[in-house]
């Protein structure tokens, strides 16, 4: 999607002139012959950078930027005909990023605008990624359904398919969104994460939508919400399953137009954005309870992937915690390693928190325990009474890795009653007897499976 500019001047023939150079560089032009006029742009379409004139009548440039300053984090490129040093000095001082005289250098401007948008893009990033916080980079483990995770999300994530992420708390919901954007055709952009349980119904709108001055007490300026800042990127809806009804059907419209208004405001404006949803709740069920809506369900569930709990993937646990090992040591905090023994006890806890939960405790041991090696009854006291210990699990034969359910289990069959009868010399009502089958039930079985008795 190309970046929009905003050319404010008065003069037609540099609006006209400007607008059609920058349309064949591959920008979007956007013109107004006043101050006032563009400023009520900005409030309206999504800019990226302003040239904007000195000497206009009405507001003047320099009156002009100052209100653009105070009100939309963009770059303001300052043109005019009749400029000074002073005037170029004061309007740096007042956040201008480049000053160009009259008649303009086109070169020069394209140039300044190239690395304006540049600065623009790693600003807006920075303050994205400082709000949302750090990203995690890969989703670790060589589990079977971690494979199948990561198959999943390497088949969608070039595509443009909107994802219904599902997982109980801790799970990695957000990983698995924030991988999906970055190996997109959207990933050079930062995605925008809203957790919809985290705000109170009264101002998802205005998180979401944005709001004009004066739309509600409090609203002292124009602020661009959520979708604007997601246009041409991913939007991120955590905790869907959270958000109310009243929420729900404003934002079904906005994902199927892709357009809205403001909190307050009547005009129009569209966006380009990919969605993520992600939710704890069952939703079908919440459906039922009429407490969500279904053609939201529908429209937001294009692909659903499941996030496996740990306790179904505990063979992930080694990786995770050597991983986690390795972060925190990135931050300062002693390196250790946990004993074998240790491992295999966290392998068998239930994990009701998840990974998230896991990560915690690998980060208390670490840092309340003595000694370069965490053994198992550091891990027990630090687990407590931690309720439903499982037994500790066994790796699976390579002979049933990679068949299914049905195929495994006749497998097994197989092999158990060849060699029961192998230990009877072929006697079926001996082997019956021993394994507590009945002789014509071992008989049918036998037969079914294709083993030849002697």
């Amino acid at each position: 999607m190309p970046d929009t500019i905003l050319i404010i001047d008065d003069e037609a023939a540099i609006r006209e002139s400007l607008a059609g150079i920058l349309a064949d560089e591959g920008f979007a032009p956007l013109t107004a012959a006043s101050a006032e006029e563009g400023l009520q742009l900005l409030d309206e379409k999504d800019v990226r950078l302003i040239l904007l004139d000195i000497w206009m009548p009405g507001m003047d440039g320099l009156e002009a930027l100052k209100l653009i300053k105070q009100r939309f984090a963009l770059p303001v490129i300052m043109i005019s005909g009749h400029g000074t040093i002073e005037t170029a000095v004061q309007a740096t001082r007042s956040g201008a990023y480049d000053f160009i005289e009259k008649p303009l250098s086109y070169d020069k401007t394209i140039l300044s605008i190239k690395k304006g948008l540049q600065l623009a893009h790693l600003e807006r990033e920075n303050q994205l990624l400082r709000e949302s916080g750090p990203t995690p980079i890969s989703i670790t483990g060589n589990s079977a359904l971690t494979a199948r995770l990561r198959q999943q999300i390497e088949r969608v994530a070039p595509t443009d398919a909107w994802v219904l992420i599902r997982g109980g708390h801790g799970t990695g919901k957000e990983l698995v969104a924030q991988t999906i954007h970055r190996h997109s055709l959207r990933g050079k952009q930062p995605m925008v994460a809203v957790n919809c349980a985290a705000i109170p119904e009264e101002l998802i709108e205005s998180e979401l939508f944005g709001h004009v001055k004066g739309a509600f007490t409090g609203a002292t300026e124009n602020k661009k919400g959520k979708f604007d800042q997601a246009n041409g990127s991913t939007l991120f809806l955590d905790e869907i399953g959270d958000m109310s009804l009243k929420s729900q059907a404003k934002v079904l419209r906005i994902l199927q137009e892709q357009t809205f208004e403001r909190v307050g405001g009547s005009r129009t404006i569209e966006v380009d954005v990919r969605v993520l949803a992600a939710t704890n709740k069952n939703l079908e069920e919440e459906i039922e309870r009429g407490l969500f809506r279904a053609d939201l369900f529908y429209r937001l569930n294009v692909v659903p992937i499941v996030v496996p709990d740990l306790v179904d993937r505990r063979e992930d646990i080694p990786q995770l915690v050597a991983d986690f090992i390795n972060q925190f040591s990135r931050k300062g905090i002693e390196w250790k390693q946990f004993s074998a023994e240790a491992l295999s006890l966290l392998q068998r806890h239930t994990w009701p928190g998840n990974i998230r939960e896991l990560r915690n405790l690998v980060e208390r041991l670490v840092i309340m325990t003595t000694g370069d090696e965490i053994n198992v009854e550091d891990v027990a006291l630090f687990l407590g009474n931690a309720p439903l210990l499982l037994p500790p699990t066994q790796p699976i034969d390579p002979i049933y890795r990679h068949l299914g359910f049905k195929d495994a289990r006749r497998r097994f069959e197989t092999d158990y009653l060849l060699a029961k009868l192998e230990e009877n010399d072929g006697n079926i009502s001996k082997t019956a007897e021993q394994i507590g089958m009945e002789r014509s039930h071992l008989h049918k079985k036998v037969k079914a499976l294709g083993i030849a008795v002697k």
